[in-house]
């Protein structure tokens, strides 16, 4: 059974910084290339960061330069370290596979950024 849990989420001030975690399960995840997704209020899901199992990467345009994405295969985690971030960027944040599976969502992570 494939499990994604996020984790790091939480309520920060606009320039701050914070760090996700993914923790993957049930998957080959050293095969598998990864993304994290964004859920703003109001607003569908959407792709902010992908890696691919060679490590390359991939960023949304008003993400690029403030977020990076890395992955530890060894660990079967990976993560999303996001700094200067702006109040834009809050939203639930989950991970998936890129493409994403629609059985695999987890609850995903919170991440709110005031003003």
């Amino acid at each position: 059974q494939v499990q994604l849990v996020e984790s790091g989420g939480g309520l920060v001030q606009a320039g701050g910084s914070l760090r996700l975690s993914c923790a993957a399960a049930g998957i080959i995840f050293k095969f598998s290339a990864m993304g994290w997704y964004r859920q703003a209020p109001g607003k569908p899901r959407e792709l902010v960061a992908a890696i691919t199992t060679s490590d390359r990467t991939d960023y949304q345009a008003s993400v690029k330069g403030r977020f990076t994405i890395s992955r530890d295969n060894a660990r079967n985690t990976m993560y999303l370290r996001m700094d200067s971030l702006k109040p834009e960027d809050t939203g639930v944040y989950y991970c998936n596979t890129r493409p994403a599976s629609d059985v695999w969502w987890g609850q995903g992570t919170q991440v709110t950024v005031s003003s």
